[in-house]
């Protein structure tokens, strides 16, 4: 039993020396398998590492354009999408001013009030852009001086807004900006058929402070003719009391406004009545059709609007 025992550890012995061979030879096989792939790795990326380092930084910065480049396009695409919301939403608050308009135009009732000719009056306050085919009806305290600004630049008479000063803007007969009642009857019949037509409206109240408060208190400008000639006149026919003595007070401009005897003394006031004056009578809007009108409260998304549907939003 000892000899036959020590012949099976012999045996066990070699067979184990045996199998060590095998797996020797197996992982050193694999050992030059992974140094060849090593080698070739190592061979390629020298090779890579070869080109030249000017191609290698054009390849980089193709890349790097084209990456920007996507990025750019990507938030022009979103900025087309929002703004084609916009312009959606814009077109239908405008229709709706529109639509309202042309209800209250065409009641029965409101005829004698609403429907006022087309006369020298309102053609005066009509300012023409010519080189853009647009007409815009001045109507005071929305802002007037801003937008004349704007076809002053549309109409090539200068290049920027902020390079026209103020007074050129009033300056009608110099400035560059004719007057609709300029023309030939004509033209004007061309051009109020054919041209842009809009203007800015104002909650009539407070449009009526604005002008109180600016020709009568302030008077920025110094226009001594509504405190020396309009004001007498409006107080010697509705101050109530003897004394005629001290400046004008809202509630005597008040009862001016709702008098009957109203277009008399505007015949004696003449034209500056005008930052005052109704809608109806400076733009004559159920007579003429007008493409758009814009709303002083909200001309934050009204302006960009009106000079889009212009045709001014590249000139300016």
């Amino acid at each position: 039993m000892h000899v036959s025992g020590t012949r099976v550890l012999c045996w066990l012995s070699i067979w184990g020396l045996a199998f060590g061979l095998v797996i020797y030879n197996l992982l050193s096989n694999q050992r030059d398998v992974i140094k060849e792939s090593l080698t070739e790795g190592y061979a390629q990326n020298t090779t890579r590492t070869n080109i030249p380092t000017h191609k290698r930084v054009d390849q980089q910065e193709r890349t790097k354009q084209s990456f920007v480049l996507k990025q750019v396009m990507e938030k022009v695409h979103k900025q087309q999408e929002k703004d084609s919301l916009e312009l959606q939403h814009m077109d239908k608050v405008h229709r709706e001013r529109l639509s309202m308009l042309e209800r209250v135009c065409r009641h029965p009732a409101l005829q004698n009030l609403t429907h006022i000719p087309v006369g020298s009056f309102t053609l005066s306050r009509i300012f023409v852009c010519k080189r853009r085919r647009v007409l815009f009806c001045q109507t005071p305290k929305v802002g007037n001086t801003q937008w004349k600004k704007v076809l002053l630049v549309a109409n090539g008479v200068y290049n920027n807004t902020a390079n026209i000063p103020e007074e050129i803007v009033h300056q009608h007969e110099k400035n560059g900006l004719p007057r609709l009642s300029n023309f030939s009857a004509g033209e004007i019949s061309h051009m109020l058929a054919s041209y842009f037509k809009f203007f800015i409206v104002r909650d009539p109240f407070d449009r009526i402070i604005s002008a109180f408060k600016d020709k009568f208190v302030e008077n920025p400008r110094h226009e001594v003719w509504y405190q020396q000639r309009i004001a007498p006149v409006i107080i010697q026919k509705f101050r109530r009391g003897k004394s005629l003595l001290g400046p004008l007070r809202f509630e005597e401009f008040v009862r001016y406004l709702g008098s009957e005897k109203r277009s008399v003394l505007d015949s004696m006031l003449g034209e500056h009545i005008i930052h005052w004056e109704s809608y109806l009578n400076l733009c004559a809007p159920c007579s003429i059709h007008y493409d758009l009108i814009g709303h002083h409260e909200t001309l934050r998304d009204d302006a960009p609007y009106i000079l889009h549907m212009a045709g001014l939003s590249g000139v300016l």
